[in-house]
C-alpha cells in the first residue's frame, strides 16, 4: 500500500535531552534509551469514514515522537496498518450502497491527504490488512497446531470453523517462559469484571457459544454469504480478525520487542493487549518495550463519535479554508495524554498563535532561536509536552518583538518549528 508524501525534515544543530515517555503498561514515566534505530508502530484507521479530530490528534502526537527521535540522530522505522476489511467497513458500505473496496480506497486516499496536509511524517511501511492475508494465514495455522487457538462449532446462523485465540493457553505459555507473562489487562489495568463488557463494546463477542473463554478474540472468520473472503489454506476461505492483523504486520517489519506501540487510549484493551499477546506467543518476546496512548477528543464537552454524528473532520475544516498549520497548533495546545474537547475558540486561538509566530520570524535572531530550540526540546523530551513547547514559543515572540532580526535567524526559526513541532510557517 502506498503511503503519503513527507516534506524533508531539516537537520538542526545539537539534539534533545534524554526522552521520557509515559508507559501505559507500567503506569509510569519511563526513559527511552537512545538507539541508532527506533521502532514505532501506530495502529491505523478502519477506512469507512473521513479522518476526524481524534484520529488527527493521535497521529500528530506520535509524529512528535518520530520527530524527536530523528532530532536525536536516530533512524525511525515507523509502521502503520490500514484495517481495510472489517465489520464496520462492510456495514457502512452496505448502509450507503457503496462497494466496500471503493469505500476503503476513497477513505484511505482522504486519510493520506489529511496526514500530508497536517505535516505528519509518513510511515516507512504503510500496510493494509488485505495485502497481509498471505502472511496471516500460516500464522493462524501455526497457532492451531500449537493448541494456542481452536475452532468453534457453528450455532444458529453461524457456520462451523471460526478460529479463536486461547487467552488462557497464551497466559500459561508466557508465564512458563519467564517474567514477561502476558494476560488481558496488562496495559489497561482493567479489573476482571470490567473486561468482558468492554470487550463487547469494542468489537469482541464474549457471548459467542462454543468459546472457551469469553475474552478469546477471533483470529479467522470463515466465509459467510455476502461477505468478502480469501483463500485460507487449511483454515478454509475467510478473513482475518482485527488483532492478529496488527501482530503479523508489526512482526513482519519490526524486531520484537520494538520501541513503542502507540494509538488512542481506547485501543489499550482489547486491541493492543490482544495483538501483543498474539505476537508474544508467535515470536517468543514481548511485542514492544513501551506502550503509549493518546487521550480521547470530544466536541464542546461531548464525546465525539460516529454514532452521535458530531465528528469534526480534518477534510471539512480544510475545505472551509482553515490553514492545516492552525489545525495542528490547536491539537498541540493539549497534552497528548489528556482527554480534551475541540472547540471553535480553541481553533481561533490557534489561528492567532500562528499569525504571531509568522510575524515573529522578522525579529528572529540566531541566538534567540538557539535558546528557544533548547526550551522546545526540553519540553518535548518530557513526555511530549507540546503545550509547554508552545508556551515557550509564545514567550519568545513577545521577548523578541523589538529585536532586529536576520535572514539566518528567520530561516533557523522556521526550521525549528517544522522539524520539532511539525508546524510549517513557510512553504
Amino acid at each position: 500500500m502506498i503511503s503519503w508524501n513527507s516534506r524533508p525534515v531539516s537537520s538542526l544543530p545539537g539534539g534533545p535531552p534524554a526522552i521520557r515517555l509515559w508507559d501505559s503498561a507500567s503506569d509510569a514515566l519511563r526513559n527511552i534509551p537512545h538507539e541508532t534505530e527506533q521502532g514505532l508502530y501506530v495502529c491505523g484507521i478502519t477506512p469507512y469514514d473521513a479522518t476526524h479530530m481524534g484520529h488527527a490528534a493521535t497521529y500528530v502526537a506520535f509524529d512528535l515522537l518520530n520527530r524527536l527521535w530523528r532530532d536525536a540522530g536516530s533512524t525511525v522505522n515507523y509502521v502503520q496498518n490500514v484495517t481495510d476489511v472489517d465489520d464496520p467497513l462492510l456495514e457502512r458500505a452496505d448502509a450507503t450502497n457503496v462497494d466496500w473496496m471503493e469505500l476503503a480506497e476513497s477513505q484511505t486516499d482522504l486519510f493520506r491527504t489529511d496526514m500530508e496536509a497536517l505535516n505528519v511524517l509518513a510511515p516507512e511501511h504503510y500496510v493494509g490488512a488485505v495485502e497481509s492475508i498471505e502472511l496471516i494465514v500460516p500464522v493462524v495455522e501455526s497457532l492451531l497446531e500449537r493448541n494456542l487457538a481452536y475452532r468453534v462449532e457453528g450455532s444458529g446462523s453461524e457456520p462451523d470453523g471460526d478460529v479463536y485465540f486461547s487467552v488462557e493457553s497464551a497466559s500459561e505459555l508466557t508465564a512458563e517462559a519467564g517474567e514477561d507473562a502476558w494476560k488481558p489487562g496488562f496495559i489497561s489495568h482493567l479489573q476482571a469484571d470490567e473486561l468482558a463488557p468492554i470487550f463487547a463494546e469494542r468489537g469482541g463477542d464474549p457471548d459467542r457459544p462454543g468459546k472457551r473463554n469469553p475474552l478469546d478474540p477471533l483470529l479467522w472468520r470463515v466465509a459467510r454469504d455476502g461477505e468478502p473472503s480469501w483463500e485460507g489454506r487449511s483454515l478454509g476461505a475467510g478473513r482475518p480478525g482485527w488483532h492478529i492483523e496488527c501482530s503479523v504486520i508489526a512482526l513482519e517489519h519490526l524486531p520484537a520487542p520494538f520501541t513503542v506501540q502507540g494509538g488512542g487510549s481506547d485501543l489499550m484493551f482489547p486491541h493492543h493487549e490482544m495483538s501483543s499477546g498474539h505476537a508474544q506467543v508467535i515470536s517468543g518476546a514481548p511485542l514492544a518495550r513501551h506502550y503509549a496512548h493518546a487521550g480521547m477528543v470530544g466536541l464542546d464537552g461531548e464525546k465525539m463519535s460516529k454514532s452521535r454524528g458530531n465528528l469534526v473532520l480534518v477534510s471539512a475544516l480544510r475545505e472551509a479554508g482553515t490553514d492545516p498549520a492552525a489545525i495542528r497548533l490547536a491539537i498541540l495546545a493539549n497534552h497528548y495524554r489528556s482527554d480534551w474537547s475541540w472547540t471553535s475558540a480553541g481553533l481561533a486561538d490557534a489561528r492567532v498563535r500562528l499569525d504571531a509566530w509568522r510575524s515573529a520570524l522578522s525579529t528572529a535572531t540566531v541566538q534567540s532561536v538557539t535558546e528557544l530550540m533548547g526550551s522546545i526540546r526540553t519540553a518535548l523530551a518530557d513526555d511530549l509536552d507540546a503545550p509547554s513547547a508552545l508556551a515557550a514559543v509564545d514567550r519568545w515572540t513577545v521577548d523578541t518583538a523589538h529585536h532586529t532580526g536576520s535572514d539566518e535567524g528567520a530561516a533557523l526559526a522556521a526550521d525549528v518549528f517544522d522539524a520539532l513541532l511539525g508546524v510549517r510557517l513557510k512553504d
